[in-house]
């Protein structure tokens, strides 16, 4: 289905810009609202048919979803409850290249919810409906077979085997499938969908811990070579080490941000 009458907000080319504010991410080439979802279709051809009117299209016979609320929101209002403009608005950037994330950067942790369920299911009977066990390390994980996750994870696996001295900083994994919402918010986690998974936390660092909770300025850390970000990336993954309310032992499978990535030219490394 053709993309058309999408309209692109201000805040869409504000992403742009943000990514030039900060030292080793190279800048990134502007991309419109509608090439964004493009990709977004691209990255789910069983699932997304296209927008059309303002909406974007499913394949599963169900209501189109609105592109944009109409609500002007601040950053919080975006990761508490963001229309599916809002989850496309920042751009991640992509490398194996050391980064510190600016405040309220966090690309791919604004999410759509309504599209995240009809993607991987409404419920956790019909997620777990979609569950198939990989092996990874030794370890038997759940993760959906919807859209390509256990193939890409497996394929990060594969490819992280040949790497042993890496092998500390991945297992044993702190889990994948677990219908839950996120600690401190109503959302739910992309571990609900069966499309996350979360390293050895012996090495994780989060905002939280960082004091962020408590509404302190977070100072950020990480301690996974980033190495094991670029092969993850490579293969359709995100990486939450990315975001300013960073979460370093967590990957979520995002092809559609890694897709506009990659045709923006956003990267951590000049």
């Amino acid at each position: 289905m053709a993309m058309r009458h999408v309209r692109a907000s201000a805040g869409l080319g504000a992403a742009v810009l943000l990514l030039s504010t900060f030292a080793g991410v190279a800048v990134a080439t502007e991309l419109p609202l509608a090439a964004r979802l493009e990709l977004l279709a691209g990255a789910y051809p069983d699932a997304i048919a296209g927008a059309s009117d303002g909406h974007l299209v499913l394949r599963d016979g169900g209501a189109a979803l609105p592109i944009d609320d109409g609500r002007k929101k601040t950053h919080a209002q975006k990761l508490a409850a963001g229309d599916i403009e809002d989850s496309l608005s920042q751009i991640y950037p992509l490398g194996a290249c050391d980064m510190r994330p600016p405040r309220d950067f966090d690309p791919g942790r604004i999410r759509n919810e309504a599209l995240m369920k009809r993607l991987y299911g409404g419920s956790a009977d019909t997620v777990a409906r979609d569950l198939v066990a990989i092996d990874w390390f030794g370890e038997r994980l759940r993760v959906t077979s919807r859209h390509g996750v256990a193939k890409a994870l497996q394929a990060v696996a594969a490819e992280l085997a040949s790497r042993p001295k890496l092998k500390r900083y991945l297992i044993p994994s702190a889990g994948t499938f677990n219908w839950r919402t996120i600690a401190g918010a109503r959302t739910l986690s992309v571990h609900s969908f069966g499309a996350a998974i979360d390293l050895n936390t012996g090495f994780a660092d989060y905002w939280r811990w960082a004091g962020g909770a408590k509404g302190r300025a977070v100072q950020y850390r990480n301690r996974y070579p980033l190495e094991i970000v670029a092969v993850f990336e490579k293969h359709g993954f995100i990486w939450g080490g990315r975001w300013y309310h960073f979460d370093t032992m967590h990957f979520e499978y995002r092809p559609e941000l890694i897709a506009i990535a990659r045709q923006a030219g956003a990267s951590t490394c000049r």
